[in-house]
Parts: structure tokens; sequence; C-alpha cells
């Protein structure tokens, strides 16, 4: 907590945490390790939110979260059909990328995505990192400003 703004997250690494969020799809499969933020604003105003949200590993290593409409993708069909009959060379034209395992209702529909938390409320929702959770990893959030004002709020680091 910092300004009467608090930020919460749970990285979901097991089994049963990844089917209670989203059912049988399990991103952690497919390296992509969901991680749940709750924030809660106790300033007595309205936030703007543009999140950015990092996995810091305990080594230092940085990696940005993936939009919830990339992880669908993951796991799909990366290759372009070949022409029957032929030396295996690609169609032409191209087609659209076939979306992967993790295409389902939940992965996009519990993605993070407020824009703006009034005043004594409280909003969550996911970031996906291409990463596996490690201890003493950290996530490190930026993004949050005064509604009014525009100005910007301090960055929170959550030990996990």
């Amino acid at each position: 907590t910092a300004e009467k703004i608090t930020v919460a997250a749970i990285p979901y690494i097991t089994e049963e945490q990844a089917h209670t969020a989203f059912g049988k799809a399990n991103p952690n499969k497919y390296g992509v390790l969901p991680v749940l933020v709750v924030l809660e604003n106790g300033t007595g105003k309205a936030l703007r939110l543009d999140l950015q949200a990092e996995f810091i590993d305990p080594a230092g290593k940085h990696v940005e979260a993936t939009p919830a409409l990339d992880v669908t993708f993951i796991g799909g069909n990366k290759r372009p059909p070949k022409i029957p009959g032929s030396s295996g060379a690609p169609f032409p034209i191209p087609r659209r990328q076939k979306r992967g395992p993790l295409d389902t209702l939940e992965i996009e529909g519990r993605a993070f995505t407020a824009r703006l938390l009034p005043a004594g409320e409280s909003v969550y929702g996911f970031f996906y990192f291409q990463t596996e959770h490690r201890p003493g990893s950290k996530l490190y959030v930026t993004g949050i400003k005064d509604a009014a004002s525009g100005q910007d709020s301090f960055y929170f680091e959550v030990p996990f």
C-alpha cells in the first residue's frame, strides 16, 4: 500500500489454481504464468489506469506482460499449410494463424482491462507472462494516475 492505493498479486502456479480461473485451459502447460492483480482505491478520488506490468525474476530479468489476445495464439499452428502433391512449398496466399489451445473465453475475459478505478472501489484481472514462476520473483506495476490531475502515483513492486 502506498498513497492509500493497495496492489496485490497472486501467481497462479498450480493446476488447481489454473482450473478455478480458466477451466480446462492451463496456461502454465504452455509456458504462460497468469498473475492475478487486485487494486483497491482508498484515496477518495478516481484513478485512471493505464497499467504496465513486468515480471522480475530473482536474477533481475524483466519479462513484459503478454496481451491476452496474443496468449490465445500460443501453442497454435505456426506453419503455413502445404500445397498437396508439391515439394512441400507453402501456399502463396497468406493464411490466418490458427489460435492455440489457450483460445478460451476465460483467457481474454479474465484479463485486466479496467481503465478507471472510482474512489473506494477495487478492480482485478490477470496479466500473462511467458515465463515460469521462480521463488523470490516480484511484479512491477506502473501506470496509476489521478484521474483529475493526471499526476502519476508511485510504482509498485509486489513480491511473490
